[in-house]
């Protein structure tokens, strides 16, 4: 994965944005994600596209490399464990596609956790890519889900990484690797951008440059 520290030379002005924003709950019954979100601003997405695909083909052995879509929101972790579906309580990929990487822009303090990443222990999967969902999906309808946000991987995965959060820190990782919040402190969730775990968080498509 790559990290990036001091991303902007004036985060508060973005996290001001994020406050007049109109957030709206981006889950369901069946998941999603457990919080709210809210649309980003355009020229933070260009501006952050344009200054870092170079060096994620280059962290990522991609080669040259374009983008071709990306999308952006504010998003704000707010579900108390208790209210989790059981798609919210266990690791995930946002995508089997292998080109897409999800673009993690911290914009809360360490407090908040971070993202850890694991390894399933049946599959020994760490990504999840189209020939593997059947698989996957066969084998985890064998384990039941344990309860509350994901933490050192419970009884399924193994935590193979994690980063911490930092005010201002980016992490960019493929979207197809099994991840999760980290979540340490929910008493701390909150719907307020100036206290709660807010994020700004990109899915950024790439493909070849030739």
């Amino acid at each position: 994965m790559l990290v990036v520290d001091d991303l902007l030379l004036d985060p508060a002005a973005l996290v001001g944005h994020a406050k007049r924003s109109d957030f709206a709950p981006a889950y369901g019954p069946d998941g999603g994600y457990p919080g709210l979100r809210a649309p980003a601003p355009l020229d933070y997405v260009e501006t952050v596209v344009r200054s870092l695909t170079a060096t994620i083909g280059e962290a990522f052995d991609l080669g040259p490399v374009r983008p071709v879509r990306a999308e952006c929101n504010f998003s704000l972790v707010t579900l108390p464990p208790a209210a989790l579906a059981p798609a919210q309580r266990e690791p995930h990929v946002d995508t089997a596609d292998r080109w897409q990487f999800a673009v993690l822009h911290y914009l809360c303090d360490a407090g908040h956790g971070g993202t850890s990443f694991f390894r399933h222990r049946a599959t020994g999967y760490e990504t999840l890519r189209t020939d593997r969902l059947e698989s996957y999906a066969a084998a985890r309808a064998a384990e039941p889900v344990d309860a509350g946000y994901v933490d050192d991987g419970g009884r399924w995965f193994d935590r193979i990484g994690t980063v911490d959060a930092e005010r201002n820190r980016m992490v960019v990782y493929r979207s197809c690797l099994l991840h999760s919040g980290r979540i340490p402190h929910p008493e701390r969730l909150s719907d307020d951008p100036d206290t709660g775990r807010l994020t700004a968080n990109i899915f950024l498509t790439l493909r070849p440059a030739a």
